[in-house]
């Protein structure tokens, strides 16, 4: 069945519903499986070790890269309308709320995305974590926060009405983007080798990316032949988490992308933590710890939302077209956390597995 006829069968909102369900899914699984985290991999870097955490989210990284490109390269897509792009870039935001989430995902150990994958496999701290986080994005995207994200977002903006396209902006060919993907799967391949990162682990890492470049085929394919307007976007979890959240608080609510992403996501890593025999319920373990994570979970909101992106949303998939303003808040992300990590004194938050 081609993509017209799922939507004549379905309907547009439908399938655009059904394609981030089945896409989050497949991010879901691939996560739990790999560990991918942002947070654990800015730890090591931080404290001057780049070891398995940190393969296996350059290996993400550089998945989503090269098959992004890969599809631009070859005219399977036209990303330069998706909605990262065409919008535009607020350098001041990508460099406070980058300050703002990276430090925050230093005291919620973990990235919003994170947070969801570990409250699928009963994490109770996560589950709190993640519906503040959600509250505080929804906050400041249309609530009491969203003018001062808004006065903090146009301090600094790029020119011409859009973001910029950092291989257009450079002069670089096409083929340059799938070049740098190459070379970062082969040093985060190297980088897993010197730490004995297990094939699967690996497997599963290069999956969260390869469902970011899935994202973007999907959206890029639907939008093509809807009559509706379709925004052309891929993973990110700020927007989609208040998103998800107001569609089960409004009496009107509309299928989107993002509303199926986020419970796919949250179903595939429960199914793969069930059938890996993962499930397991924790807490918080009292009162000093629950105030850390929330007040972490509420800087990633605002953060998030102000940056423009999570750590999937800019620091992969944004990075994967080349978004100006992707690649500053990545940056300023990995800033955040080393700063956090360092006044914490590596005392609370370790490398550890959750």
């Amino acid at each position: 069945m081609d993509v017209v006829n799922l939507l004549d069968w379905l309907g547009e909102a439908n399938t655009k519903a059904l394609a981030g369900l089945v896409i989050g899914v497949v991010f879901g699984v691939a996560a739990q499986r790999s560990q991918f985290c942002l947070r654990a991999s800015s730890v090591e870097f931080a404290r001057g070790h780049i070891g398995p955490r940190t393969s296996v989210w350059l290996l993400t990284f550089a998945t989503a890269l090269f098959w992004t490109q890969f599809a631009i390269y070859f005219n399977f897509v036209d990303l330069s309308e998706a909605r990262i792009l065409a919008v535009p870039g607020s350098v001041s935001g990508a460099i406070l709320g980058g300050l703002l989430f990276g430090a925050g995902m230093i005291m919620a150990r973990g990235c919003s995305g994170r947070l969801l994958v570990l409250a699928a496999t009963g994490n109770l701290r996560a589950v709190i974590s993640g519906l503040v986080f959600a509250v505080f994005a929804q906050m400041s995207l249309h609530g009491w926060l969203s003018p001062l994200r808004d006065s903090l977002a146009r301090i600094w903006t790029t020119p011409g009405g859009r973001n910029v396209n950092l291989l257009d902006a450079l002069g670089l060919p096409g083929g340059f983007g799938m070049l740098m993907g190459i070379g970062f799967a082969l040093y985060a391949l190297y980088v897993a080798y010197r730490n004995r990162v297990g094939y699967s682990m690996l497997i599963f890492g290069a999956g969260v990316g390869f469902s970011v470049a899935l994202g973007w085929f999907a959206t890029y394919s639907l939008a093509s032949v809807s009559f509706e307007p379709t925004s052309i976007e891929s993973l990110t979890f700020t927007g989609p988490s208040a998103n998800t959240l107001m569609y089960f608080l409004k009496n009107d609510p509309v299928l989107t992308f993002s509303i199926g992403l986020v419970p796919g996501v949250f179903l595939g890593a429960f199914f793969a933590a069930l059938v890996t025999r993962e499930l397991k319920l924790q807490g918080f373990e009292g009162g000093a710890s629950m105030r850390r994570y929330l007040a972490g979970a509420a800087l990633m909101g605002f953060g998030g939302m102000l940056a423009g992106g999570c750590a999937i949303g800019n620091g992969v998939t944004g990075a994967s077209v080349f978004s100006l303003t992707s690649w500053i808040a990545l940056f300023f992300f990995f800033v955040g956390a080393k700063l956090a990590d360092a006044v914490l004194d590596n005392r609370t938050f370790r490398l550890a597995t959750f």
